[in-house]
């Protein structure tokens, strides 16, 4: 077993990214208003001023995508006519019933797909997901951590460094370096079984960090935790992206997690996935957990659920 779970690890590694798995409508306002004070936020709620990011600081780009699974007769179209881009520090959400090709797209830009077809613009910092993989500048989080047992916490983060011998830049900062950035600072000795599964979460972004990617995506990684440790994790989540310089494509089944996270969020259609709305979300941050339970939140909860049903 240990030898196959190896293999395992040095195959996902060979990508240059660990890929980790286990692996209430009312009557609210529909209008988000600019201005007046806001649960959750640390200044007032003005919207912003300014777009994220520019088109010359586009991290990724889908345009006209389709993703086909099987050829001939059994051909299954799982994402059609999918538009996305996402800017530079930008952090966008995909919501959408099961089966809807959420995770689909995210593999597809990740270049992991080898078995699909995908049709029309898809790019990563102007090159191809594969290109942009094999030069370190996609990372990619799931929703368990994928930690060797037998390896320390620090061991269990520099492993892609050790795997990627040179093909890639040389990271900057430290294993502990990075360990701190996530709240784990002192636990580099430390083995996966004397760890949380928030801590064990801590160290799979530490390690997806760790050659410092442009772009990290991230398939449901706090769908395995309790409502607690999530809300915990969310704001450790966007405290680590205010200290790096990383866009975010998170794929999640939580509206609120989607919504407090997030500067957009995609919405998806059910078979075949389209893109049904893109909802922007302009609370300023830093933002707090008590924002969730403003109206403005749920004003914005309520425009995506009426788009899930519509679409469903």
């Amino acid at each position: 077993m240990i030898r196959n779970i190896t293999e395992t690890v040095r195959a996902l590694c060979r990508k240059d990214f660990w890929i980790q798995h286990s692996i209430s409508i009312g009557a609210l306002p529909t209008r988000i208003p600019t201005g007046g004070s806001v649960p959750g936020l640390t200044q007032p709620y003005v919207g912003r001023a300014e777009p994220v990011a520019t088109a010359g600081e586009e991290r990724v780009r889908l345009q006209d995508v389709c993703i086909v699974h099987g050829r001939g007769d059994s051909a299954v179209v799982a994402v059609e006519g999918a538009d996305l881009e996402v800017g530079a520090r930008e952090i966008v959400s995909i919501v959408g019933h099961s089966g809807c090709g959420k995770s689909t797209i995210l593999r597809a830009i990740a270049g992991l797909l080898p078995n699909a077809s995908v049709q029309g613009d898809l790019s990563v910092m102007g090159r191809t997901p594969e290109e942009a993989r094999k030069s370190g500048l996609i990372s990619m989080v799931f929703q368990e951590a994928v930690l060797a047992p037998w390896r320390t916490v620090e061991k269990n983060v520099t492993l892609p460094v050790e795997v990627a011998r040179g093909r890639t830049r040389k990271p900057t900062r430290t294993a502990s370096e990075q360990l701190e950035l996530v709240g784990l600072g002192g636990y580099e000795k430390r083995y996966p079984k004397q760890l949380s599964g928030g801590q064990r979460q801590r160290v799979s972004l530490a390690r997806a960090l760790m050659m410092e990617p442009e772009v990290l995506l991230m398939d449901e990684p706090f769908g395995a935790l309790d409502e607690i440790t999530r809300d915990e994790m969310h704001t450790e989540l966007l405290r680590i992206w205010e200290n790096t310089h990383v866009s975010i494509v998170l794929v999640t089944h939580s509206i609120t997690e989607a919504i407090f996270l997030s500067d957009r969020v995609v919405v998806m259609s059910s078979y075949p996935g389209r893109v049904a709305d893109t909802i922007p979300v302009d609370f300023p941050r830093p933002r707090r957990n008590e924002l969730k339970d403003s109206r403005e939140f749920a004003a914005i909860s309520q425009r995506i659920r009426l788009c899930l049903e519509k679409n469903r």
